[in-house]
């Protein structure tokens, strides 16, 4: 049975959404499962290893703080094509890395990129996949997110194939490649143009501030996963292969929540219940890394990436539930992604630190703890009646 011409363009589309999200997140999780061959060839320690995913998700805040008036001069097509090319620039960078300070600009330029395609894709989802939002949220984050686990997978596989971490690092220009090409050649129907008068309303709403709070905190204990969760296994002897394999699992429960939680979310207008029940999953794994961690790591982990994978898209739908307008969707997403993104920046930095300071990852773990149970509290206030007040 053969696709009339609507229904592949559909099907592009979709497939397009998902390999965008499949480029955001290799640059970040890539690093981890070869930490100890990065620190040992270029003498970085933990608390500077942690800029390599702090720097990163600080882009992502202050070009999502921007993102609308970026759009303003670039355009959405010009904006995400920039995005892309900038991600294929760092990891290409990446290929002849053999300091520390390059990693670092690596990190710089390519969060930037990954930042302005952030920044641009809640809009362009409100717009092109209008009666399927959560949905299309649903798989935009479970690309996302697979994306990283793929890199903490095979990374370490492809350093160990050509005896160089760089190639583990530097491999992921080849997808970011095959996404601009098809972001190109395969654009969205009514790509938004350049919008002028951007307003500036969510800086003076507090509700738009409770918004970034939240998300930043609920979602900041991806950035020391990623940063950090490889690391804390490899020091209690796996290997590299084993720990970025124990992450990339940690993924599959990030996709399963992620693609599951947000059609669920589609059954009522009240997130309470669901966001519960994925914050109160961080909140045992991250008990479990400190008081079983070989006991039970995959338990531990897959409840970790269930609250994650969920948190991340229920938020996001969260937000979108105060808007009414695409052009409103784009303003309060990129304001929330910016603040939240810039508090998420300071929890690798924060575990690298801790890891520095007290010898151990186990005082970072029990500040996710706090973090996550002081948001599950404060869950309760996002109350269909006044998510519908807007901000």
């Amino acid at each position: 049975m053969s696709l009339d011409k609507g229904s592949l363009r559909v099907v592009a589309h979709w497939t397009l959404l998902i390999v965008l999200g499949l480029n955001l997140r290799p640059l970040l999780s890539s690093i981890s499962p070869l930490l100890l061959q990065i620190r040992a060839d270029t003498g970085m320690s933990f608390q500077a290893s942690a800029w390599l995913t702090s720097l990163p998700v600080i882009c992502m805040g202050l070009v999502a703080l921007l993102g609308l008036r970026l759009q303003a001069r670039l355009g959405e097509r010009n904006g995400v094509a920039l995005g892309l090319c900038m991600i294929v620039a760092a990891c290409l960078w990446r290929l002849f890395a053999h300091q520390g300070e390059t990693l670092m600009a690596t990190a710089l330029l390519g969060g930037a990129g990954i930042a302005l395609i952030q920044a641009l894709v809640p809009a362009l989802i409100k717009r092109q996949f209008q009666h399927r939002v959560a949905l299309a949220l649903g798989v935009y984050s479970a690309s996302l997110m697979a994306g990283g686990g793929l890199a903490a997978l095979v990374s370490p596989q492809v350093a160990g194939h050509f005896s160089h971490w760089q190639a583990g690092l530097g491999m992921w220009l080849l997808p970011a490649l095959v996404a601009l090409l098809m972001w190109w050649l395969l654009p969205f129907a009514g790509t938004a143009q350049p919008v002028q008068g951007v307003s500036t309303r969510a800086w003076s709403s507090r509700r738009a501030w409770l918004l970034a709070l939240y998300f930043g905190l609920v979602n900041c204990g991806y950035m020391s996963m990623v940063a950090w969760l490889p690391a804390y296994y490899l020091q209690m002897g796996w290997s590299a292969t084993q720990s970025g394999s124990l992450l990339a699992f940690m993924t599959i429960f990030q996709v399963i929540a992620a693609l599951v939680m947000p059609a669920l979310a589609h059954r009522s207008s009240d997130r309470r219940p669901l966001l519960a029940i994925s914050l109160g999953a961080q909140a045992v794994g991250y008990i479990g890394l400190v008081l079983w961690p070989l006991g039970s790591p995959h338990v531990w982990v897959a409840l970790i990436g269930f609250g994650l994978g969920a948190c991340f898209a229920l938020s996001l739908i969260l937000v979108l539930d105060h808007c009414r307008k695409p052009a409103e969707a784009g303003q309060l997403a990129g304001f929330v992604q910016g603040a939240g993104f810039l508090l998420n920046a300071v929890s690798p930095w924060m575990t690298g630190w801790l890891r520095e300071l007290t010898g151990s990852f186990v005082s970072a773990w029990w500040v996710l703890v706090v973090a996550v149970v002081s948001m599950l509290v404060l869950t309760r206030i996002f109350s269909p009646a006044s998510n519908s007040r807007g901000v």
